[in-house]
C-alpha cells in the first residue's frame, strides 16, 4: 500500500515509502523484545537523562520539525512549532516526575511489610493519528519509556516523515535501539502485531471504528488497551458569561488544527438571551480569519489533511442543510480565497462555516465533524443546555461559560465528559489526566494516571 507525504495545501506528493514486509515487522518485534530485557533494568535517572536530551533536540530543531508537520498534514506553521514545544514539555514532565509516580506505595496491613509496586509490561503498540503528529506520540512515548516499557509506533500513513523523525529524536537522545521503533505499515497489519504474544498492550487515538477494531483484537488475547476516540464537544455559553472572551475563545476552540481535533469545540450551545449577540460576533470573527498557505506565519486556517476528509466534511454540511440547518457563513468548498491561487487551487481547503437552526436529532448534531464547521444551538435555560450537551454518544471534553457559581457547579457535576473546562477551552496538559467516557474511549493519558496505564500494579505482602 502507499505510504507517502502529500502536501495537503497543493496536492503534491513530496516523498513515498515502501511499507515494511512481514519479515521486517517480525525483526522489529524481535529487536523490541531483546531490548526490553535490558532496558527494563535501566535506572530511572538514566531514562530521565535520555528523555531530557530528547526534549532539548525538540526545542533546538522545532522550526524544522514544525515545517515537516505542516508539509505533511497542513497545520499552520505557528501551531506546528508550538506542538513541538509542547512535546518537549511532556518529555520534561515525565523525566522530572516519573520516579515519584512510580515509587512503591506502603500499605498498612497485618503483614510486617506490604506495599504496591509498579513494573513495566513490555512491548506496547501505539496506533497514532495524523492530526497532532508529534504531540500524540510523545504523550504516549514519554510515560511508557519512563515506566520501563518499549514502544512500537504505527503512525498514520500520511505522516511517515514525522513518524521516522520521532524515532530518530529518541535514539539521538540516548535511548537504545529497539526501545522505540517506527513501523511504516498500513492498518491491515495492526491485528497481526497485536496478536503476537510478545505485545503486552496497545493504545490508539483515532476513530470509533479503529478503536473498536483494536479493542476487539486485543480482547481476544486479553491484552490491555487505552483508547482516545472521537468527540463532539459542547461549548455551553450562559447569559452571565463574559461574552467577548467567550466568543474569542469559541473561534480558537473550533479552529484549532484547522478544525481537526477531537477536543475542538463543535457544538455551541448558547442561552437565548445572548444568542443573537454571540452569533453576530462569531460571524464577524469568522470573516476575519486568514485562510491560505500554512507555511506563512499570518495564516490562521490551512487545508484539511486529505481530500477524503474534505469530502466527508462537506457531505456532513450538506446533510445538515437538508435536515433544516441554515448556513450563516461558509459551507462552499469552491468559495475560498485559495481557489484563485494556482499553487493552492488543488489544496484541501474548506471555509470556516457556521450553521444554525440544526435539529437536535440531525446527524451532524450527533456526529463528530472534523473540519472548521460550527453548529450553534439556542437554549432557554441551564436545564436544556445540559441535556443537549449530553445528548451525543461522545464524552471527551466540554467547555462551559458562566459567572454564576451555582451554574458552574452544576455544569461541572452534570456534563458527561472526561474533562470539563469552566470559562476556558478544552486542552490537554501533561499535568492532568486526559481521556473520555462513552464512545470517546476509555483509559487515561498524561498526569500520574497516564504512566500507570502501562504498568503491572503488583501487590507485595511480606510476613
Amino acid at each position: 500500500m502507499g505510504i507517502a507525504t502529500v502536501n495537503p495545501a497543493t496536492g503534491e506528493t513530496l516523498q513515498t515509502f515502501d511499507a515494511l514486509t512481514d519479515g521486517a515487522i517480525a525483526r522489529a518485534i524481535d529487536a523490541a523484545e531483546h531490548t526490553f530485557e535490558s532496558y527494563r533494568h535501566t535506572p530511572l535517572a538514566r531514562r530521565a537523562q535520555w528523555l531530557y536530551a530528547a526534549a532539548e533536540i525538540l526545542e533546538q530543531e522545532k522550526a524544522e520539525f514544525g515545517k515537516l508537520m505542516t508539509l505533511e498534514m497542513g497545520k499552520p506553521i505557528g501551531p506546528s512549532i508550538a506542538e513541538v514545544e509542547k512535546s518537549a514539555w511532556v518529555c520534561r514532565f515525565y523525566a522530572e516526575n516519573a520516579e515519584k509516580f512510580l515509587a512503591p506505595v506502603p500499605i498498612e496491613t497485618d503483614a510486617s511489610r506490604s506495599y504496591v509496586m509498579y513494573q513495566p509490561l513490555g512491548i506496547v503498540l501505539a496506533v497514532m493519528p495524523w492530526n497532532f503528529p508529534f504531540w500524540q506520540v510523545f504523550r504516549f512515548a514519554a510515560p511508557a519509556l519512563m515506566a520501563g516499557n518499549v514502544g512500537l509506533l504505527k503512525h498514520a500513513s500520511n505522516v511517515p516523515q514525522s513518524a521516522l523523525a520521532i524515532q530518530d529524536i529518541l535514539e539521538r537522545g540516548g535511548f537504545p535501539k529497539g526501545a522505540f521503533q517506527t513501523l511504516l505499515i498500513g492498518a491491515d497489519k495492526v491485528a497481526q502485531i497485536v496478536a503476537d504474544d510478545r505485545i503486552k498492550a496497545a493504545t490508539l487515538t483515532g476513530s470509533e471504528p479503529a478503536g473498536a477494531s483494536l479493542a476487539s483484537t486485543a480482547g481476544k488475547s486479553l491484552k490491555k488497551t487505552v483508547l482516545e476516540l472521537g468527540g463532539s464537544d459542547p461549548f455551553v455559553v450562559m447569559a452571565s458569561a463574559d461574552l467577548d472572551v467567550a466568543v474569542s475563545t469559541a473561534v480558537t476552540a473550533r479552529m484549532i488544527n484547522n478544525g481537526q481535533s477531537c477536543i475542538a469545540a463543535k457544538r455551541f450551545i448558547v442561552q437565548e438571551a445572548i444568542a443573537d449577540a454571540f452569533l453576530n460576533a462569531l460571524v464577524e470573527k469568522y470573516k476575519a480569519l486568514k485562510i491560505g498557505n500554512p507555511l506563512l506565519p499570518e495564516t490562521q486556517i490551512g487545508p484539511l489533511a486529505t481530500p477524503a476528509i474534505l469530502h466527508e466534511v462537506h457531505h456532513q454540511v450538506e446533510a445538515c442543510i437538508e435536515a433544516g440547518g441554515r448556513v450563516l457563513i461558509g459551507g462552499d468548498p469552491d468559495d475560498v480565497p485559495t481557489k484563485a491561487n494556482a499553487k493552492l487551487s488543488q489544496g484541501n481547503f474548506y471555509p470556516p462555516t457556521i450553521i444554525v437552526d440544526v435539529p437536535p436529532d440531525a446527524p451532524i448534531a450527533q456526529e463528530e465533524i472534523f473540519g472548521p464547521v460550527a453548529t450553534v444551538f439556542r437554549v432557554p435555560d441551564l436545564e436544556v443546555a445540559i441535556r443537549l450537551a449530553n445528548s451525543t454518544p461522545f464524552g471527551l471534553g466540554a467547555s462551559a461559560w458562566t459567572q454564576i457559581p451555582e451554574e458552574g457547579d452544576r455544569l461541572i457535576a452534570e456534563l458527561e465528559a472526561g474533562s470539563v473546562f469552566l470559562n476556558g477551552m478544552v486542552k490537554s496538559d501533561p499535568r492532568l489526566p486526559f481521556g473520555g467516557i462513552k464512545r470517546s474511549g476509555y483509559g487515561r493519558e498524561l498526569g500520574r494516571e497516564g504512566i500507570l496505564e502501562f504498568v503491572n500494579v503488583k501487590t507485595v505482602w511480606v510476613k
